[in-house]
């Protein structure tokens, strides 16, 4: 005969309103050194949900950023730090798009990103489109220092929703800033806003009259005044590029989707980095 077994009521788990599920961290910090002419790692710290893999460049060094998590959703916190160090060249764009998720009330995913450019040497950065998806919430900073004689081409994508899959209208929140400095000075200083139905706020004449992506160029380098002739011969009608100094060029462009977006991006990229882009953005 079997033992009688006695039961104590359980009583049911409730998550409590303060209790969230376990978030996506990641951290990633590099440098370059020279070597000769080669450009080669100094440093490398990677942790959580933040990797990177280097493939073979033709220029310098590249490294494809990865997010293991799949994209950021509210409460998840990405950091990145880079430097190029005197006489290097780094390239760091990313694998794929990045995705804004829905985010549950309350949370707010960040992205935080460093970059240093030394003396004589480069640093793009290049990544993906982040697509922005209904209910988002982000928080997204990036900050780049460059020595006087150093060079910067800083580039974000941007859309707002899968219009392939019927998501015209995004709501949420999304805040960007993007601060270039020189010796602590700023060179350039952008940010922006947008909270509630963000695509009706894109659809105002004086926003993005119906855009649903956009990008921000910015080329910090000694020949940025030779540049803007040509970028201003490869931008469709809502697009602009203007020169805040001789060295200092700023492009906006916008356009209906992700697909024409990149059709008037890609010619630009391909001729400020000299047909070196790198391959995972013709994929």
């Amino acid at each position: 005969m079997l033992p009688k077994l006695s039961m104590t009521a359980l009583t049911p788990i409730t998550a409590h309103p303060a209790q969230t599920q376990p978030r996506a961290i990641g951290t990633l910090r590099l440098s370059t050194k020279a070597d000769g002419a080669r450009t080669v790692l100094d440093d490398l710290y990677q942790q959580g949900a933040s990797k990177a893999v280097f493939p073979r460049a033709t220029r310098g060094m590249t490294g494809v950023l990865l997010n293991t998590s799949g994209g950021v959703t509210g409460g998840d916190r990405f950091d990145t730090t880079a430097k190029a160090q005197t006489g290097t060249h780094l390239t760091l764009t990313t694998q794929a798009c990045e995705r804004a998720y829905r985010a549950q009330p309350g949370l707010v995913g960040r992205i935080r990103t460093r970059l240093s450019v030394e003396a004589e040497a480069s640093l793009w950065w290049l990544p993906q489109e982040t697509l922005i998806f209904d209910r988002c919430a982000l928080d997204r900073r990036l900050t780049c220092e460059v020595a006087r004689t150093g060079r910067a081409l800083i580039v974000e994508p941007l859309c707002l929703g899968r219009i392939a899959m019927g998501e015209t209208t995004v709501r949420g929140h999304m805040r960007d800033q993007i601060l270039i400095t020189r010796n602590g000075k700023p060179l350039v200083q952008d940010a922006w806003h947008m909270r509630g139905n963000m695509s009706a706020q894109m659809a105002g004449a004086a926003t993005g009259n119906g855009a649903s992506a956009m990008v921000t160029l910015t080329l910090v380098s000694p020949d940025a005044c030779a540049q803007i002739d040509t970028i201003r011969t490869l931008l469709p009608a809502t697009g602009g590029a203007s020169l805040l100094a001789d060295d200092v060029l700023v492009m906006r462009c916008l356009a209906p989707t992700g697909y024409e977006l990149r059709r008037h991006l890609l010619p630009v990229l391909d001729h400020l980095t000299g047909g070196t882009l790198p391959l995972c953005w013709r994929l």
